[in-house]
């Protein structure tokens, strides 16, 4: 045997506290036992976070030490700073929860053995970092009030939004959170392994460089041979090496005959994701034998910036396998402030909710973690590109050496750890500092912007990108989002206004202007981040509210809120359109309440996104070709109001059913200019199809069109957004009737030869408070069951808009939800999650439309 492993696990910890503390902890812990989002425990458990915490083991190790010439301590996750004894001897610290950690305990190990971990509170530690950064301050010193949070996590290599975010609670956590092992080896041990497929267009063929990574601890060289082998690309070949004593790496480059087809790796709606089992075979002098094994999968990447007819500045778009894809997706944030609770069952509800949604995208925004290898491995095998962030976030930086050398070697492991996989399309330096330094978010002077510019540049340019372009040549690489991008680059690294329309991404936010007013939103080359908060279910608050908390100006809806006003904005933006619920049951109004931000968020979001991809093929103004919109955000970290369209544990918001049909790979777009109604068809596919648009107007209070036109056949071409209907409003009233705005609807769809090619969409004449002729809908349905799915049979007395099937904390989706019933009856599918009868369904389910709270 030339290795041998041993993982650790139920860890004691204890609290490095004096005696009257803990007696004072104590009575908290017993007057907040409750789980850490129930109501207001993110400040219940605050002393946690402040107090220094100690993880300590005792062991004894299954095999003979005496059999090994090196023995190390691996942990793969260290939260955050730590002082780490073995055998009462120190033998390292740890000050990057990013970073993997490798200490040698040859010299200390014994067969029995003890080890600490002595933490110190990160929140102390970064408060003490900042006072003694003594030049300049580096802000932001603290998170708005509101947040309720910590101060000077910039100081710290740790989850920044673990100290509260405008999304969520301030739980800033230490301890050991990801697996700890130890590792025995002798005459040479592999470190790691990774590796990158290269596309060569000259001699149109593929190779693979291969990086593995050695500590050689023979005296003398170590000889063998190389074995790398991928079967079904009839493809092996074989290396002679050999290894001198110490730190080594060996580079492999392996050919694939360009006789071999090489089926690539395609995001989700482009094609397959194929990917091929390599083995790699490590034949070594004194019979050792080292064997790894991974997924291969081959595609390119190409960030085209480059310039637009009739438009100043650059594209920003990306061509997968030399294909332009536009973007389609939203912004991942941890799934929950304790990693220990995001399980492979979460992981894989969550990004199968993605592909399910029609998304291709997820961007791991810069404010989270680098997430778990499960994560990478399932957006590979369900074809969703990452736009993979550093973990920097909203904040200047400081650039001290020590710093700097925890951030190297964070984003050194993190490219070895992660270059392999398929799915991550781009490296981005930060989230939003670019744009920070230069719009002055934190008031520096004039005089002094100089400094923090070199600060940025030295980051993110002289040590982020340079680390990134020498292991890395696989994918592009930007310095922020949003950011110009080679605009960027040619202003020094920093751009005047690093939102602009004509260059790179942008993130937009508007809560006061009225969000079903198209001409309000950007017309940019790439929307990286915008969207509209909205609260979660009820089903999903109860779980962690009283009965004294169900109100909409409830102490608890107040601390639930971390973003400025957000409450009050809700409620404006969705007065612009909607009567705001007036029950005189206060229960029945804060239910109502929330349904009304949910409505209102799908419909913003709805509306802005489908702006985004209309804009792909034309130029208005000297601006659009959008290729990408990436709402925020995806997911929820704990129960609250946010900007997500998936709850806190993954139940779909009416916002996510709205994205399965406005990310639809063939879309009709309804819009009005200058009173003239449009309809442009979007598509996202390879190939054009010939199709026919109908078009049908009803009246609020009839379930029968008043009117209906089929277009001529016509060819959609694929890959392009076009007009294919305009008509003015007064001529499409006359033409139905005695249609009035306010008391007239128009719906939409493509098809050919009577089959649905795309959702059905809908365009409001006027606002729904003004509507006239909308009655209240008296819905029901009849529930039966085929296999694993249920069947809701739903009928209605009267046209329903934003009609939302619910089923109270029954996990799963249905087939569509939150839509617009013009007809007599519909037909609507669940998928539960888990396992559920008919009875449990029945009795859960409640359905609610706009009718019901006018």
């Amino acid at each position: 045997m030339s290795k041998a492993e041993w993982d650790m696990d139920q860890w004691k910890t204890e609290s490095y506290i004096n005696e009257s503390m803990e007696a004072q902890s104590k009575q908290k812990e017993q007057k907040s036992s409750e789980d850490s989002y129930y109501r207001f425990n993110d400040l219940n458990y605050r002393w946690i976070s402040l107090d220094n915490w100690t993880y300590s083991k005792e062991f004894k190790l299954p095999f003979e030490i005496s059999k090994w010439q090196k023995v190390n301590l691996i942990l793969e996750g260290v939260d955050t700073i730590s002082k780490i004894l073995f055998n009462e001897v120190t033998i390292g610290e740890t000050d990057n929860m990013f970073n993997r950690y490798s200490f040698d305990i040859t010299n200390v190990v014994r067969d029995v053995n003890s080890i600490e971990l002595r933490f110190q509170s990160a929140v102390l530690y970064a408060a003490q970092q900042s006072k003694a950064h003594t030049r300049y301050p580096v802000p932001p010193d603290c998170p708005p009030l509101v947040q309720k949070g910590e101060c000077h996590v910039n100081f710290v290599r740790k989850e920044q939004c673990s100290f509260s975010w405008d999304w969520g609670p301030s739980f800033p956590t230490q301890g050991i959170w990801k697996d700890v092992r130890i590792e025995a080896y002798n005459i040479c041990h592999l470190n790691y392994f990774t590796f990158s497929p290269i596309y060569d267009k000259s001699a149109q063929e593929w190779n693979l460089e291969i990086e593995a990574a050695f500590d050689v601890v023979s005296s003398k060289p170590v000889g063998g041979q190389v074995i790398v082998a991928i079967p079904k690309l009839q493809t092996q070949q074989m290396y002679n090496i050999e290894l001198q004593p110490g730190k080594r790496i060996v580079e492999l480059f392996l050919n694939i005959s360009k006789n071999i087809t090489v089926e690539t790796w395609w995001p989700h709606g482009h094609g397959n994701q194929t990917g091929y089992n390599m083995t790699v075979l490590f034949e070594l002098d004194g019979g050792l034998n080292i064997e790894k094994s991974a997924k291969v999968y081959f595609r390119t990447v190409e960030l085209i910036e480059e310039p637009i007819k009739g438009s100043p500045g650059l594209s920003f778009y990306f061509k997968i396998n030399g294909f332009p894809i536009f973007l389609k997706g939203s912004n991942w944030i941890p799934a929950d402030s304790f990693q220990d609770r995001v399980t492979s069952e979460l992981l894989r509800l969550l990004l199968q909710s993605v592909v399910d949604a029609n998304m291709n995208t997820l961007r791991v925004w810069g404010g989270g973690i680098y997430e778990q290898d499960e994560f990478y491995e399932l957006c590979d095998e369900l074809g969703i590109m990452v736009w993979q962030d550093f973990m920097f976030a909203c904040a200047l930086y400081p650039t001290d050496q020590g710093f700097l050398d925890s951030v190297r070697a964070e984003v050194a492991y993190q490219i070895k750890r992660l270059k392999s996989h398929p799915s991550i399309i781009i490296w981005s330096g930060n989230n939003e500092n670019e744009e920070a330094l230069m719009m002055n978010w934190y008031h520096i002077s004039y005089t002094d912007r100089p400094v923090y510019i070199k600060d940025y540049v030295t980051l993110y340019v002289k040590n982020i990108r340079e680390l990134v372009l020498a292991g890395d040549k696989s994918r592009p690489f930007i310095t922020s989002s949003p950011t110009n991008g080679a605009e960027t680059v040619a202003e020094g690294w920093v751009s005047q206004n690093p939102n602009s329309n004509y260059f790179g991404d942008v993130h937009f936010y508007d809560y006061i202007s009225d969000c079903w007013n198209w001409k309000v939103f950007p017309k940019a080359r790439f929307a990286s981040e915008y969207g509209y908060q909205s609260w979660p279910s009820f089903s999903t608050l109860e779980k962690v509210s009283s009965t004294e908390d169900w109100s909409f100006s409830s102490k608890f809806s107040l601390h639930r809120q971390h973003h400025e006003g957000g409450n009050k904005q809700m409620l404006y933006q969705a007065g612009l359109h909607f009567k705001l619920p007036k029950s005189t049951d206060p229960l029945r109004t804060f239910k109502d309440t929330i349904y009304l931000t949910q409505v209102m968020q799908a419909q913003c979001v709805k509306t802005e996104t489908e702006f985004y991809r209309r804009s792909r093929s034309e130029i208005v103004d000297q601006q659009g070709h959008t290729m990408g919109a990436l709402y925020w955000q995806l997911n929820d970290i704990w129960q609250a109001p946010s900007w997500a369209s998936l709850e806190y544990g993954g139940k779909w918001k009416m916002l996510h059913y709205f994205a399965q049909n406005f990310f639809a790979p063939l879309l009709p777009v309804g819009f009005e200019n200058e009173n003239t109604f449009y309809i442009y068809g979007v598509s996202d596919l390879h190939s054009d199809y010939s199709m026919t648009l109908t078009v049908r107007v009803h009246t609020w209070n009839s379930l029968e069109p008043v009117c209906s036109c089929v277009t001529e056949h016509f060819v959609m071409k694929g890959g392009e957004a076009v007009r294919l209907y305009e008509e003015p409003v007064s001529e499409l009233l006359r033409r139905c009737g005695n249609c009035t705005r306010e008391s007239c609807v128009v719906s939409f769809y493509l098809s050919a030869d009577h089959e649905l090619l795309s959702p059905t969409n809908y365009h409001f004449l006027s606002s729904l408070k003004e509507a006239v002729g909308l009655c209240k809908a008296q819905i029901t349905a009849i529930i039966s069951q085929q296999g694993d799915i249920f069947v809701f049979d739903l009928e209605t007395s009267a046209v329903a808009p934003f009609v939302w099937l619910d089923v109270g904390s029954i996990p799963g989706r249905f087939s569509d939800n939150g839509f617009l019933m013009t007809e007599k009856t519909r037909t609507v599918l669940f998928y539960p999650w888990e396992p559920t009868s008919k009875s449990e369904l029945e009795q859960s389910f409640h359905v609610t439309s706009l009718t019901d709270i006018y």
